[in-house]
């Protein structure tokens, strides 16, 4: 994950803005048939992105339906 260098807020991986919270999603993750939340992020250039709440050190997702957060 790339980190700007004047806060702590991840990047977007695809502009490099800085991205914000847009809050939850709980979700059933397919891999173990938990409900789980999702974490969603934002950046200004409209990308959204989201990984599971519950593994921050995994890597940040497209959200296949970015649409629904806006």
């Amino acid at each position: 994950m790339v980190r700007r260098m004047t806060d702590n807020a991840p990047a977007c991986p695809e502009c490099s803005q800085s991205l914000k919270s847009g809050g939850f999603v709980l979700v059933k993750r397919e891999d173990d048939g938990q409900r789980i939340c999702r974490t969603l992020l934002r950046c200004t250039g409209q990308h959204a992105w989201w990984r599971w709440a519950d593994r921050p050190e995994e890597p940040l997702e497209a959200c296949p339906m970015p649409e629904l957060f806006r």
